[in-house]
């Protein structure tokens, strides 16, 4: 077994030797000072390394190159002033290296610059007078830089002290395969054996660079347009390689060595360098730009599948490993999200009996050796032959490498990698192990903290938004909503269809600002708010004024937008009212679309004593409401008018007899830049009309006896015999206890549906009758709502404007 424990460490520095002596052997190479960056990355546990020259004026410490993570995680910057107060200044003034722990950094001023994030930071002079330029390295490991890896920070920085030569286009002949680039035009002066490689003859070359990035494979371009675009790239040499398209064959690789130069005004100006052909000569192990791929691709990843993905595909191709398998660690198991290949059978036995669906889990203590690999922390190889407990043995017969993934102090998942046949292991792929596993642990932990946020915001809104809408009469109501796919971020977009009494509904959307935790959680507060308000039988406007005060009283930075539309289905009419937000749109039943024409209020949670006005809308049987958030109808290449526009005609293209087919095409070419809700309602009108009579309650000695007289003739009227003794004893009870226990006016409403009457005694107080749960015999009163509950087929109380509604129904023998 091959361990990199005590002996390792101990041998690291003369690897480094060894390495270092490599890369210096070969002054001309102008990749060189990056090749020695990178070994910081192999040797010294560092996460980020980089290299600082002085400006020509001699007051500012320029990066001149970098290798491993973006700088930008750790707040470092491209150049610091050498009479400040950094660690590099310092660094460099006094000529001796300067080491820095989490606390240490800080307590400095340039902690205010940092990231909120614990790392470790040597600065090292290239010189020990004190000229020339500065390593700058960064650590995540807990302890830092130990003993060793100060040792081999020191040869890297001795060995970046010797000037590398840069390529330089003159004004004569280029070199070779040479270019020269001009980066504020993007003229570019090449040689015909460039040319050549890339397929294109002088006669057809206009001078572009932009006419040699359209020969190279898409997959490769933003890597390559990284070097080429110096906008945001700082002085030094670059090295990368690419691919381009070949017409009658595989793509060529091509290896791109050059220097940014700098301009008079110290920005870079012109990229000279070297384009040569290594389809014959690369090689996969020892290609340094995967690294680098590798991280770029890591920087962006979101979730701990897509790090997973990532880490794999950098590794398998090539190590030309059998299988590959990346596991977050959980507790004391092993949880893993890729497997490379994913079939079951390709797999040891223990694995399979674990196997869950799609995730299958791998327990530490049944793997002794993996379990003592983690503990140490180290990188570790078996070859071939060597006894392992068969849930390893049968994953690499040929040889197996485990890469711990470290990040932030603690262990954030493994890697293993497997080999069928006998495989060597050479230093190169050490290295490239090494480094992978430094950032794919540091990925892997802010990916699973991204996911495990996501899913509860996530798991937050789906409990906040309706699960189903419910029945109308006289209309059909369908939803859609559709989460931003940009940045894996909850919005707080929502919806909801509300039945009131009366044959009324509300239709309300909504959008609150923003896209996390607090944009979703207010969002469901937002919902329930409107809900409760016109269950309380307000109007429409009075509903969204009191949510738009609740708004304002919460003392929150954000705000939202709201449209309510209230239906009454029995007269095919509407009042809607909106709060920032986008108008209705009705298709009438001809097919013809109009965007309401709806007065609007500002957005909710904005003016405390806002006013909402109410518009009126007019529906036919076979009209269609739609209501929909700004994400589906605006977007970088359309404004909200435009997009508007474009959402009515689609609409007056649909077929209305089927809602969910007009939500799902609505939806089909959705942008997805932001979360998007759609709301839609046919109104069909209803196929038998309620019969309503309401009467207005005296305050008078006679009161109850003419509630009674006005109820008997209206069932008379309406052809009602059956029960009507039943109906005025329930009228009397519920009359009597509203003119008894409240004050101000009473009314009386009878409606009439098929075989069903409707009582309804409304008044101006907020309290509940209560049910007697026993009377004694010298009771005089209490029986009144035990003869309405034992004379009707239901009965209950709803809230109304302030006051209530104590209702009753009772089926008629008709």
């Amino acid at each position: 077994m091959v361990s990199e424990g005590v002996a390792g460490r101990r041998a690291r520095v003369l690897r480094a030797e060894d390495a270092l002596s490599a890369l210096l052997a070969d002054p001309d190479s102008p990749a060189r000072r990056h090749r020695l960056l990178e070994q910081a990355l192999v040797f010294a546990r560092a996460t980020f390394a980089a290299f600082y020259t002085p400006s020509d004026d001699g007051e500012v410490l320029c990066m001149a190159e970098s290798a491993g993570v973006p700088r930008t995680l750790y707040g470092l910057r491209d150049g610091y002033p050498l009479a400040g107060g950094s660690p590099l200044s310092d660094a460099h003034r006094a000529g001796r290296p300067v080491w820095l722990g989490p606390g240490e950094l800080a307590d400095r001023a340039e902690s205010r610059r940092t990231a909120a994030r614990d790392f470790s930071l040597a600065a090292l002079p290239a010189h020990r007078s004190g000229g020339g330029g500065c390593l700058l390295a960064v650590s995540e490991y807990r302890d830092g830089f130990d003993t060793e890896d100060r040792k081999c920070l020191e040869l890297i920085a001795d060995a970046l002290a010797t000037p590398a030569p840069a390529p330089r286009a003159e004004s004569g002949e280029l070199p070779p395969g040479g270019f020269s680039l001009a980066m504020d035009t993007g003229r570019v002066q090449v040689g015909d054996d460039l040319l050549e490689l890339f397929g294109i003859g002088r006669d057809e070359f206009d001078g572009k660079v932009e006419t040699l990035l359209g020969r190279t494979v898409p997959e490769d371009l933003p890597s390559l347009m990284s070097v080429v675009e110096a906008d945001h790239m700082t002085i030094g040499d670059r090295e990368l390689e690419f691919r381009v398209l070949r017409p009658g064959g595989p793509p060529k690789w091509l290896r791109l060595r050059g220097r940014l130069l700098p301009g008079g005004d110290g920005v870079p100006s012109r990229l000279s360098g070297t384009v040569e052909d290594t389809s014959t000569l690369r090689s996969d192990v020892t290609d340094v730009t995967r690294v680098q791929r590798l991280a770029a691709v890591l920087a962006t990843a979101g979730t701990v599948r897509d790090v997973s993905q990532a880490v794999v595909a950098a590794l398998r191709r090539p190590l030309q490993a059998d299988r590959i398998a990346l596991a977050e660690l959980e507790h004391d198991r092993l949880v893993v999200t890729v497997l490379d290949p994913p079939e079951p059978e390709a797999w040891p036995e223990l694995w399979r009996l674990e196997w869950r669906a799609e995730w299958p889990d791998a327990p530490v203590r049944a793997m002794p050796t993996l379990a003592a690999a983690l503990s140490e922390g180290r990188a570790q190889i078996w070859p071939a032959g060597t006894a392992l407990e068969p849930a390893l043995a049968e994953v690499g017969p040929g040889g197996l490498a485990v890469l711990p993934l470290p990040a932030g102090g603690r262990m954030a998942g493994a890697c293993l990698i497997g080999w069928d046949r006998p495989h060597d292991f050479g230093a190169d792929e050490r290295a490239l192990l090494t480094a992978s596993a430094g950032l794919a642990g540091q990925a892997l932990m802010r990916a699973r903290a991204f996911d495990a946020e996501h899913e509860l915001v996530g798991m937050l809104q789906r409990q906040l938004l309706p699960r189903r809408l419910p029945e109308l009469p006289g209309a059909v109501a369908v939803a859609r909503y559709l989460p931003a796919t940009a940045g894996l971020e909850v919005g707080g977009d929502w919806y909801d269809v509300i039945p009131l009494p009366d044959n009324h509904v509300a239709l309300v959307i909504g959008d609150v600002q923003g896209h996390s935790a607090g944009a979703a959680t207010l969002m469901g507060q937002m919902r329930t708010a409107l809900r409760a308000y016109a269950v309380e039988g307000h109007p429409p406007d009075v509903v969204v004024s009191h949510a738009n005060r609740l708004l304002v009283g919460m003392e929150t930075d954000l705000f939202a937008t709201c449209a309510y539309v209230d239906v009454d289905v029995e007269e095919g009419s509407a009042w809607c009212v909106r709060a920032g937000h986008l108008p209705p749109v009705l298709r009438r039943p001809d097919g013809s679309t109009e965007i309401a024409e709806a007065e609007g209020g500002p957005p909710l949670g904005v003016v405390a004593q806002a006013d909402f006005p109410m518009s009126p809308l007019r529906l036919q049987p076979g009209t269609l409401i739609a209501l929909t958030t700004d994400g589906l109808v605006e977007s970088a290449e359309s404004d909200l008018d435009e997009g508007m526009a474009e959402f009515a005609e689609r609409l007056a293209a649909s077929d209305p007899a089927h809602l969910g087919t007009v939500a799902d095409g609505l939806l089909g070419d959705a942008h997805r830049g932001d979360d998007v809700a759609l709301l839609l309602m046919r109104y069909d009108g209803m196929d038998v009309l309620p019969r309503r009579e309401t009467w207005t309650v005296w305050r008078v000695p006679e009161a109850v006896r003419h509630a009674r007289r006005f109820t008997r003739r209206t069932l008379r009227a309406w052809g009602v015999t059956a029960q009507t003794d039943a109906v005025l004893l329930v009228v009397s009870e519920l009359v009597t206890n509203a003119l008894v226990h409240t004050d101000g006016p009473v009314r009386l409403d009878l409606t009439l549906v098929d075989s069903r009457l409707r009582l309804a005694v409304a008044d101006t107080s907020p309290r509940t009758p209560v049910k007697p749960t026993s009377i004694g015999w010298e009771a005089t009163g209490g029986r009144g709502l035990l003869l309405v509950e034992a004379m009707s087929a239901s009965w209950g109380t709803v809230p109304a404007s302030g006051g209530k509604q104590v209702w009753s129904e009772i089926a008629l023998d008709r």
